[in-house]
């Protein structure tokens, strides 16, 4: 028995050892009469624990105990507890860690593993090994996580004056889901694994883990709600702002946590109901999706802006840090937004990485609207953007077709591309133009280049872990060597790159990533490649030159040593055994092995350490002391090198702005490789963009999802589209169900965001404008939660749009007004189109099935048009007999043809959806009749206008007699 597991014995001395089964459990707690106490079977033998008396009762958290009836440990754990009532503990003790009480159960509950009880406390326990791997499953599941740890070492403990005392143990990591950045729980095992290209032990976080802060601020004055917004991703170092209006239907909120896809939210006490519904809508849908969203909220005062302020000068007055953000920038901020960095100051100070909110190059805006695009959250649900809306999984969605990267740190920017696409000519053509390239030119440099990004770590993360202090040996190693590996090779293309490429952006990035890597080589040649790789941190520097500390050290350890060594003569002078060496068994070293038959040699003073039928193993009294002061000169070299490895990882952190540059121009590298696989796989065509006009001509566009899921066999029917500003600017899509409609407004405007993220286009040819922005109104769903019912749903989008968009914007809307009844359905959309031709004058696709609509093309023919979806009709067979009717039979075709569509066939559907032909027949016989209806009554008022016209007043008055 050992170090640690000696003092655990010590403390604990009276203690049962765990039962591995259920059944072991109950046999040793007997429940005695009240006022006997509980007793626990050992070995027979019943003990009673120290100090406890009387009724105790068998809960998970301690009842009526006096302190004195708690174990040591159990004291311990109550007092770290106590700081940290909302987070799960694991203790670790001796080679595994435990929970206690009701995190017991919890976590037994959530990591199917055996809780039992243990004096006072439900307790279960996980190997120390395994740590990573359970904390990360409580993490998922919603928990805070926090890992208590034993801060002294057996050797220097037992020299100490405190030898006969409990351990020292204090928390040393908390962790939710968005901050999972330590050892602890980002372990490399192996690195050959890594170098084969299985990167899950260096980081196995989702690609986006943002911690998202909220306050809301009620401006008395103009009567408007104004939300701050924070994001911060303390793993990658980004962080967003941003500040904006929001209405009661908190829209505009929905699309930025849509764009950010936090996995916590940290919001105050008093947040409004409109935003709670929201947020709790959210977390209930990433639930479904397989990954429910954290919400921590925390006292309101902190979101005070006196009180958020006072946070934020001490933070960065007294914060020394090379590049920290000047508080003259701070200041300049926005009151809400303000309001949110402060309680993020103080979320983060207790996960110890408020470091990364130092730094001004890593925040920037998350809507600005005078660069990118706008996408609203129903654009982003609708069109399925960033995930689809089945299962809410990437699959189905644009950023699933445009994701070809081969990075983490590039996919993650990709994301950021397709949520926000640009509106600035320029860097759209710069991308499109690195696009090109990469398609068409033959250069070797470009294939040699995207080779330096495959078995790619992930970068962004290390760097940042790094920057943190909290990461491994084996990961700094293999970050460092892999931005080493990239600068040297990019040198060497250097010269190539200069002379073969003339994409400005391309150019741009590889030209300057060398020189930013360059400092990582010298980090990485002070390291013992070997020691790095296993965790070894007594021998992880190769030149103790720079470290006096750990030099000393080791002299101190190499001079006990040679007097154990020098020990050996007098050790075999003894036993009178010239070649006599020490043997090392079970990790105990400098042990004296003796032949049983010879122990009569051996001096009484010295202690038997182990034997075996054959030999037994001994240490003198000299040997002892040695050995005890080698002990604790190794641990105390172990703490010296781990203040040295702090120290050298601070040192790696100054040049942490620069290397995350260097990573994110390999994040856009992958990127353009990205958008030119897709255009090449599926022929796609460079788009031509005018920056004055707002029009958007496709020709043969494709809808890129739809036409990647199809594959090659399956021919998509392509359409055309022409929308002018100054000509016909609305389209009227009327025709069958199922007939395509709302697969082609889709397809429009999925082909103006990818020609706008910089992006090849699903068609043959595509002239467009720069959008401002895409607003859509699409589907029927009621918003429960928001206490709205499907119609008022319908308006309340509608009404988002027709506050916001512009006449440079694409709005798309499908079959508005359909809640209601049908007057009112045709008045409000009929009344919301014309408002959209006349005022705002914006590109619109409409689509409808009230034929009503269609007239406005008469009232605008210059800016509307009327189109529908083709398809062959098969007339219905009628029975005269007994007037049975037989539903029609539609052949889609998928063609946008020029012509308003006659009817909307919903029959058809029906007959596809499998409705029992009894019902289809009596539908059909049912429309027949209503037609019959409406047909007589159009007849009866064309009449009734031509005998007024002739002003056969005689016929006049039969006509009316007779529909009176």
């Amino acid at each position: 028995m050992t170090g640690d597991q000696e003092r655990q014995k010590s403390e604990e001395e009276w203690r049962s050892p765990e039962p591995s089964t259920k059944k072991q459990a109950l046999s040793l707690i007997q429940f005695a009469k009240p006022g006997e106490g509980r007793r626990i079977r050992r070995g027979g033998v019943m003990k009673t624990p120290p100090g406890v008396g009387g009724e105790v009762s068998v809960t998970s958290a301690p009842c009526r105990i006096s302190k004195s009836g708690y174990t040591p440990l159990e004291q311990q754990y109550l007092q770290i507890k106590e700081q940290h009532n909302d987070a799960l503990l694991a203790v670790e003790c001796g080679y595994k860690y435990r929970f206690f009480g009701e995190d017991a159960e919890k976590a037994a509950k959530q990591l199917n593993i055996f809780c039992h009880l243990d004096h006072n406390f439900m307790t279960c326990s996980i190997p120390t090994h395994r740590l990573f791997v359970h904390v990360r499953r409580l993490v998922s599941q919603g928990y805070k996580v926090g890992v208590v740890k034993q801060t002294e070492t057996s050797a220097i403990k037992a020299s100490g004056a405190n030898k006969n005392t409990l351990f020292t143990r204090q928390l040393s990591a908390l962790y939710t889901k968005s901050t999972l950045v330590g050892e602890d729980v980002n372990p490399v095992h192996s690195l050959v694994d890594v170098e084969e290209g299985e990167c899950d032990d260096v980081v196995t976080d989702p690609p986006e883990s943002y911690l998202l802060c909220l306050s809301e601020t009620w401006d008395k004055h103009r009567k408007q709600l104004i939300i701050g917004l924070v994001a911060v991703q303390p793993s990658t170092g980004d962080v967003l702002l941003d500040c904006f209006v929001d209405g009661s239907t908190r829209c505009e909120l929905e699309g930025r946590v849509l764009k950010v896809k936090p996995v916590e939210i940290l919001v105050p006490s008093d947040l409004s109901d409109s935003s709670h519904r929201l947020l709790q809508s959210i977390v209930t849908a990433s639930v479904q999706a397989g990954d429910g969203v954290r919400i921590e909220k925390r006292d309101s005062a902190q979101f005070d802006f006196a009180s958020a302020m006072n946070t934020v000068t001490e933070f960065y007055c007294h914060t020394q840090d090379s590049g920290s953000r000047p508080l003259s920038s701070i200041a300049s901020l926005e009151s809400p937004v303000v309001c949110c960095l402060g309680p993020l100051i103080h979320y983060l100070t207790e996960f110890n990485l408020q470091r990364v909110l130092l730094h001004h190059s890593s925040f920037r805006h998350l809507s600005c609207e005078s660069d990118g695009m706008v996408l609203s959250a129903p654009t982003l649900r609708n069109l399925e953007i960033l995930t689809n809306q089945t299962d809410g999984g990437m699959k189905g969605s644009l950023l699933w077709v445009l994701d070809h990267t081969h990075t983490s740190f590039g996919r993650r920017l990709m994301r950021k591309w397709v949520s926000q696409p640009l509106k600035d000519a320029q860097s759209i053509c710069e991308r499109q133009f690195a696009v090109c390239e990469i398609l068409e030119s033959d250069a070797v440099t470009l294939p040699s280049v995207r080779a330096l990004l495959f078995r790619l770590p992930d970068l962004e993360r290390g760097v940042c872990s790094i920057y943190h202090k909290k990461c491994s040996t084996q990961e700094f190693y293999l970050i460092s060597s892999s931005l080493s590996r990239l600068g040297v090779e990019l040198q060497a293309l250097l010269p190539s790159i200069q002379s073969q490429l003339s994409s400005t952006l391309l150019r741009g990035l590889l030209l300057d990533t060398p020189e930013l890597l360059a400092p990582a080589h010298n980090f990485l040649k002070v390291l013992n490649e070997k020691a790095a790789k296993s965790g070894d941190k007594r021998e992880l520097f190769c030149d103790l030159s720079g470290f006096p500390v750990l030099q000393g050290r080791r002299v101190e350890i190499q001079s006990v040593l040679t007097e154990i060594q020098d020990h050996r003569r007098e050790v075999r002078k003894t036993l009178r055994t010239p070649t006599l060496d020490y043997v090392r068994v079970s990790g105990q070293e400098f042990l004296i092995e003796v032949k049983n038959s010879m122990v009569s040699v051996v001096p009484s003073d010295w202690v038997k350490i182990s034997s075996t039928k054959a030999v037994s193993r001994y240490q003198s009294p000299y040997l002892i002391g040695r050995c005890r002061s080698l002990s604790q000169l190794r641990e105390q070299l172990l703490i010296d090198s781990q203040k040295e490895w702090t120290n050298f990882l601070h040192q790696f952190g100054e040049y942490y702005h620069t290397m995350k540059k260097a990573v994110g121009n390999l994040a856009t590298v992958d990127c353009l490789f990205s958008l030119a696989e897709v255009a090449k796989q599926r022929n796609y065509c460079r788009p031509v963009l005018c920056e004055g006009d707002r029009q958007i001509v496709i020709r043969d566009g494709r809808h890129p999802v739809i036409d990647l899921l199809m594959g090659e066999h399956t021919q998509y029917v392509p359409n055309n589209t022409e929308l002018q500003g100054d000509g016909r600017r609305t389209l009227i899509i009327s025709g069958p169900n199922m007939g395509g409609k709302s697969s082609y407004i889709r397809q429009v405007a999925l082909v103006s965001i990818m020609a706008q993220v910089g992006s090849y286009v699903p068609a043959t040819e595509a002239r467009l404008g720069i959008l401002d922005g895409i607003y859509t109104r699409m589907g029927a769903s009621d918003s429960i939660y928001k206490g709205r019912s499907t119609f008022m749903e319908e308006l309340t989008e509608a009404s988002e749009i027709v506050t916001r968009a512009t006449e440079r914007s694409l709005v798309i809307l499908d079959e508005l007004g359909r809640g209601t009844s049908t007057h009112d359905g045709i008045a409000i959309a009929y009344a919301t189109l014309e408002y959209f031709i006349r005022d705002v004058k914006s590109l619109t696709l409409f689509v409808t099935h009230y034929p009503p609509l269609c007239e406005l093309e008469k009232v605008y023919p210059l800016h509307v048009g009327n189109f529908h979806m083709a398809f062959l009709l098969n007339e219905p067979d009628i029975t005269t007999d007994d007037i049975e009717v037989q539903p029609e039979f539609i052949t889609f075709l998928y063609q946008l043809t020029e012509g308003a569509a006659g009817q909307s066939y919903g029959l058809n559907v029906a007959r596809l959806a499998e409705i029992p032909e009894a019902i289809l027949h009596i539908a059909a016989r049912k429309a027949q009749e209503l037609k019959n209806i409406v047909d007589a009554r159009r007849k009866s008022k064309r009449l009734f206008a031509e005998l007024w016209r002739i002003d056969d007043r005689k016929a006049l008055l039969d006509w009316v007699q007779l529909n009176s």
